[in-house]
């Protein structure tokens, strides 16, 4: 049965958030259809400090957005499903680590979906229905795109969650990917950084775009995005690559490898051809390490590349 939850959201506009249009951050930030967050607005549930806001204005760095969450279906709780499989890495009292398969949403997108991370951990850990992101989103740190599979990070308390959430925004979880990408022109340096800035493709609301020419960086006022990688092993115009994006916005790693002609197997959105017996992008979310605080204490958690992107490399 889907419980309900009235709550304020607030959130630090900082400097990448700088320019952008408040209904698309709000949608952003909150997780939110662009259906929920016109009604935030028209029910003026959405305030910039102490002042009513209004959906066209632009974000300024430095100010607060507050959201009140109705009572009601934006603000449902994810069904709890304690038979959806949940794979546990790591748990304690303040915070578990899960393993996510590929193919699994983060968090439900509507009323009653089911089948999510999200509901396995509700039915799990009841407790973290009273903080997140959003309702829908109870306790998580973080998300993965559907067909990402690996670790994900939830708090159990509202006092980790907190404390996470900063730790996250300044840099300082530390997640570590591995991807499988084609090398097209076959001079992937062993090693590098990937310094494209990113923003919502203008024309296709799936995608963002790698702003790599002066004229979209102009039109589109796109956030900084900071990718390394590092190739760990390499077989024809295949490379196995280990990734790390200290501030990880939506679809980085999958732009940034398409944008330097590396595109990561299987991902047909972002112009790899199709992988026969493959359904996914070969995307994992191999580890995370947190160094610690007086809050939440230090951990760290594992997860292995899922066969079916193991078995693309020989030997592996």
């Amino acid at each position: 049965m889907e419980r309900t939850l009235v709550s304020e959201k607030q959130w630090l506009i900082e400097q990448g958030d700088e320019g952008e249009r408040l209904d698309k951050l709000v949608a952003r930030k909150s997780g939110l259809s662009r259906a929920e967050v016109k009604r935030l607005f028209e029910e003026k549930r959405v305030r910039i400090g102490r002042n009513q806001a209004s959906k066209g204005d632009v974000a300024r760095a430095g100010g607060t957005v507050t959201v009140t969450l109705p009572d009601g279906p934006e603000g449902a709780v994810p069904e709890e499903a304690p038979a959806t499989p949940l794979v546990v890495l790591l748990e304690r009292a303040d915070v578990v680590v899960v393993d996510k398969p590929a193919g699994q949403p983060t968090a439900p997108l509507r009323v009653g979906e089911t089948g999510t991370l999200a509901n396995a951990l509700a039915g799990r850990y009841p407790e973290m229905a009273g903080f997140g992101a959003s309702p829908r989103e109870p306790g998580l740190i973080h998300r993965l795109d559907n067909d990402t599979s690996g670790v994900v990070v939830a708090a159990r308390t509202k006092a980790a969650y907190d404390a996470l959430v900063v730790a996250l925004r300044d840099g300082k979880i530390h997640k570590q990917y591995l991807a499988l990408c084609h090398d097209l022109d076959g001079a992937l340096p062993d090693q590098g950084t990937i310094e494209i800035p990113l923003a919502p493709h203008p024309k296709d609301r799936r995608r963002v775009l790698a702003c790599l020419h002066p004229r979209d960086v102009e039109r589109l006022s796109p956030r900084e995005a900071v990718t390394h990688y590092s190739v760990q092993r390499r077989h024809g115009d295949l490379a196995l690559v280990e990734l790390k994006a200290p501030r990880a916005l939506r679809h980085q790693i999958r732009a940034h490898l398409a944008a330097i002609r590396c595109p990561i197997v299987g991902d047909v959105l972002y112009g790899a051809p199709p992988q026969e017996g493959l359904d996914r992008h070969a995307l994992h979310a191999s580890s995370v390490v947190w160094g610690g605080s007086a809050v939440v204490p230090a951990f760290a958690a594992v997860s292995p590349l899922p066969p079916e992107l193991a078995s693309l490399l020989p030997g592996e």
